[in-house]
């Protein structure tokens, strides 16, 4: 870094600080917030009043948050995000088993996962591993389909065709205290052991502090049946194994720090800090029962936000956030070339977004966002990422909500051993619209249209080995519409329900799909020359209240989707669903409560689909569907509140494969104590 380079940043700095504090002691007049990422972050103390606002988006996300994400059978994030419709969460078993999503047949790598705002990375192959969040730290998982469309967002989130946004848990305290404890315990099959610990502390009124520590252990260990019919019919060959290399021991480290020195503007700081050791249980194939990968990961990064608002039209947010990734990876497999690489990863981001409101009903937004990547140790190849963003909102008579945005994304690349290195750039427009015919009555038809840019990752084009390294961009086209109906009542036993359904049509140029190559840790690459999706989403949900304090909750998720391969009319699976997609999918959740106690279903259903490209016989994965139960009560003793919960998973004992040759465990249990102070 040059001395130009760092005088401006120290300037950036300075001026930053200078902004802060200047604000921290002013004093600014009540003013309304404008989206749902705001109501979210504005609860906070101020006299022991709550402030919260509605929100202006015009697609509302799906959401899991509170009791209901609580009382799922979850483990991880990847755990819980099955229960949205239109979700594909690729899962290689057990514990320690990699977990990616892929949302309407659009793949991983358009997703966008957001960590408290801000993005979570992995420049290396782009897919970010969800079983290693835990939810004993979220408070609220919402999944967005094109964008979130509210305007006051980071450029980066405009990218995406698709956002998972992870919101950590918000300190909480009881009126009259100023701090918080909890300790966890959760034990189950699989010599599963998973403590937890979390401490809050009210500094003040306006500052508050959390820390939170878990631990991750299980062998991994689980009896599956292999079964397997050839194409005639006859049976192969049908055995019972244990599943090998599966074990995860896995340490999570976060520390928060949240200051809302005014009811427009905050600071916020946070770090976290992952580390594990695990084997990856590779694919059951050629009666190999056990495979030689081993993976040890150090995730770590801090990230702060600060926002406010100025002159009463104008707010910014500015985000900033450094990574560091260390990753190990040795296959001692005999048949195998032996691999012991160490791979490390750099991101240092940087965001600043303004919104200015220039009447009532018309907003505008400006947003320019700067990342570095770098890979080091195996390759030596750095990115840089430029988006600079522009959006416009408008509210029309209380009945119309319009949205209109454009992104701009330009790449740059030093790569070593290579003569050019690719620089892109692409610009990609967005439109929003909702339409509601009647204020009072809770009918919303909503459309949009998207353009999102996937630009390949440092594997998609220096590892050579892996069939394709000089991947095209990927750039995908999404249409919706949709309608929503919601109403709610505060008498009756009829207290709620909603109903939502969407159809979806996309195009995506030059798809690249991505699958295990053999080793799980690295994957094959190819560009789809154009894949069409179209979809149905249906979502409907509903809350009964029952006399003497009984309550029923249930919600319904449906999907369809037709995702084929039309690149090339002469190829064998022109026409073809694209791997691993299914026809039909859905879930079923269902809560019942009495008093401090709550019984829980839930079920998912996952149709038939194919492994490879072409949909033969040879290539057909059957449907695999799964109950699971759970049972929770809680009490207080003076002081401390108590919960205690027992799991029972895949009830009925199903032997299946999410992915092929990697089987899922069966009947499996887990306990659960809740100690809060």
């Amino acid at each position: 870094m040059d001395g130009k380079t760092k005088t401006v940043g120290r300037l950036f700095l300075c001026g930053l600080m200078a902004v802060c504090g200047f604000k921290a002691s002013a004093s600014v007049p009540v003013a309304q917030t404008d989206s749902l990422e705001e109501a979210i972050s504005r609860h906070y103390y101020l006299s022991e009043v709550v402030i919260s606002a509605p929100s202006k988006e015009i697609i509302q996300p799906q959401k899991l948050e509170g009791a209901v994400l609580e009382r799922l059978n979850s483990l991880s994030v990847a755990d819980a995000i099955r229960f949205f419709s239109g979700v594909q969460v690729k899962d290689y078993g057990g514990v320690g088993g990699i977990k990616t999503i892929n949302v309407r047949s659009m793949g991983t790598d358009q997703m966008g996962v957001y960590y408290n705002g801000i993005q979570l990375g992995n420049a290396q192959n782009g897919q970010v591993d969800l079983g290693k969040f835990s939810l004993e730290n979220i408070d609220e998982i919402s999944l967005y389909n094109g964008q979130k469309s509210d305007i006051f967002q980071s450029a980066r989130e405009f990218g995406s065709s698709g956002s998972i946004y992870l919101n950590s848990r918000r300190p909480k305290f009881e009126e009259g205290r100023n701090f918080h404890l909890r300790a966890a315990m959760k034990a189950g099959s699989f010599f599963l052991i998973n403590p937890s610990a979390l401490m809050e502390y009210k500094v003040s009124d306006k500052l508050n502090l959390s820390l939170n520590a878990e631990v991750l252990s299980s062998d991994g260990k689980y009896k599956f049946r292999y079964r397997r019919v050839t194409p005639s019919g006859e049976l192969a060959y049908d055995t019972t194994a244990v599943r090998e290399n599966g074990d995860v021991n896995a340490v999570r480290v976060e520390a928060g720090l949240q200051h809302y020195y005014s009811n427009t503007g905050f600071w916020k700081f946070h770090a976290y800090h992952y580390s594990s050791e695990r084997g990856i249980p590779g694919a059951i194939v050629n009666n190999v029962w056990r495979r030689g990968e081993r993976l040890w990961d150090r995730n770590s990064f801090v990230q702060a936000s600060f926002q406010d608002k100025f002159f009463r039209i104008w707010q910014m947010r500015v985000n900033a956030k450094y990574a560091y990734d260390w990753t190990h990876y040795v296959n001692n497999d005999d048949k195998l070339i032996h691999v012991d690489n160490i791979y490390v990863q750099r991101e240092t981001y940087a965001s600043v977004a303004n919104k200015f409101e220039i009447f009532r009903w018309w907003d505008a937004s400006l947003a320019y966002d700067f990342q570095w990547n770098a890979m080091e140790e195996y390759m030596d190849v750095s990115r840089f990422s430029h988006y600079l963003a522009a959006a416009t909102a408008m509210n029309l008579f209380d009945h119309v909500k319009l949205q209109a945005s454009v992104l701009g994304t330009f790449i740059q690349e030093e790569a070593r051993d290579r003569d050019e290195a690719p620089n892109k750039y692409k610009v990609t427009p967005g439109f929003f619209i909702s339409y509601q015919p009647l204020k009072r009555v809770g009918l919303v038809f909503n459309a949009f249209y998207k353009q999102a840019y996937r630009y390949p990752t440092f594997n998609d084009l220096y590892y050579t080995d892996m069939g394709n390294a000089y991947l095209k961009p990927e750039l995908a086209v999404q249409h919706d519409v949709g309608v929503a109906y919601h109403i709610e009542l505060k008498k009756g036993v009829f207290r709620q329900f909603e109903i939502k359904a969407d159809y979806y049509y996309n195009r995506v140029k030059d798809k690249i799909i991505a699958y295990p190559k053999g080793q799980q840790f690295r994957w094959t690459m190819l560009n789809l020359g154009l894949v069409k999706i179209n979809g149905v989403d249906a979502t409907a949900q509903f809350t009964l209240q029952f006399p003497h304090e009984w309550a029923l909750t249930g919600k319904l998720q449906y999907t369809y989707q037709s995702a084929i391969d039309v690149t090339d009319p002469s190829d064998t699976y022109y026409g073809d669903q694209i791997p691993y997609i299914p026809w039909h999918s859905g879930s079923v959740v269902g809560m019942l409560t009495w008093r401090n106690y709550a019984l829980n279903y839930s079920f998912i259903y996952v149709g038939e689909r194919y492994n490879q490209q072409e949909n033969i016989i040879y290539n057909y994965t059957q449907p695999w569907y799964t109950h699971d139960l759970s049972l929770s009560g809680e009490w207080k003793i003076k002081t401390v509140r108590l919960k205690t919960s027992v799991e029972i998973n895949n009830l009925l004992s199903q032997d299946y494969d999410v992915i092929l040759n990697y089987p899922m465990p069966k009947r499996n249990y887990r306990v659960s104590l809740v100690v809060e102070y």
